[in-house]
């Protein structure tokens, strides 16, 4: 696969893979959120890991925080959340889904959260846990 983004991973930004597409219109450097919703999210051994929920903005510095991923559950009961650092996922154009360096059995261990039971994803100290999980640098830094 050829690279889009060849100048390596952006501090705090989605990579973005795949046959470089059309530059008119929406994507793959500038989407609407809502389209992003619903992707599949894989592991580099092919294994799904997930479904994109939500995309979580941190409005005051104008960046994308996290992908919240679903996984586990059945149609939608039982689903546990994970938000994700946007710069641990990569953006597969081809393939139409993200991919996460994770196993998973290390995801299963990961820091997640029900629907009902949301942490406080605006304190830094839960912040620094889930990018150090992650093997990301915190995107306010």
């Amino acid at each position: 696969m050829s690279a889009t983004n060849t100048s390596g991973r952006n501090p705090g930004g989605a990579q973005i893979i795949g046959t470089p597409g059309q530059t008119d219109g929406p994507g793959p450097r500038l989407m609407l959120a809502s389209t992003l919703e619903g992707n599949d999210v894989m592991n580099r051994g092919g294994e799904k890991l997930g479904v994109i929920d939500e995309i979580m903005l941190d409005v005051p510095m104008g960046r994308i925080a996290y992908a919240v991923m679903s996984s586990g559950g059945f149609l939608g009961v039982g689903d546990k959340l994970f938000a994700i650092p946007w710069g641990a996922l990569t953006l597969d154009t081809d393939n139409k889904c993200f991919l996460l360096d994770i196993s998973k059995e290390r995801l299963e261990a990961a820091p997640g959260f029900d629907k009902d039971h949301w942490p406080s994803l605006a304190d830094q100290s839960w912040g620094v846990n889930v990018h150090k999980y992650y093997v990301t640098r915190p995107y306010w830094e």
